[in-house]
């Protein structure tokens, strides 16, 4: 299966899933004026992995700021993740945040909460996206 790039832009974030290492990156700013067409493309993909029950998935989600069409985005995403972890594939998310956001801490707290995936939640440095 080819992998899904796309490269980040001031309202977007990158995306790297790379389904046949099992790595899913979405990273930077997801403030796009249409969530939904965004992320169709990533929801197109993640229908289409079916990885190997011995097969480890690894997620790494490190966003400055998201918006509230994106978030409901992103908890589709781990939705369909949490799918794929119930029917026996080992599935990790690393959530990172900078030391101090508690906001993000905790949104990735609800995540972990709502989807019952297993997170790891990591202090990153700051990074600029611009």
């Amino acid at each position: 299966m080819d992998s899904l790039l796309k490269e980040g832009a001031a309202r977007t974030p990158s995306v790297n899933f790379n389904a046949d290492q099992g790595h899913f990156r979405i990273q930077g700013r997801s403030t796009p004026d249409d969530a939904i067409e965004f992320y169709a493309p990533l929801f197109e993909y993640m229908k289409k992995y079916n990885p190997a029950l011995d097969k480890k998935t690894e997620v790494h989600i490190y966003l400055e700021y998201f918006n509230t069409s994106s978030s409901k985005c992103l908890f589709d995403l781990f939705k369909m993740l949490s799918n794929i972890h119930d029917r026996g594939n080992e599935v990790t998310v690393a959530w990172y945040y900078v030391e101090g956001d508690d906001d993000m801490l905790e949104t990735g707290q609800d995540f972990e909460s709502l989807s019952n995936l297993p997170f790891k939640m990591i202090i990153a440095p700051k990074i600029s996206f611009d």
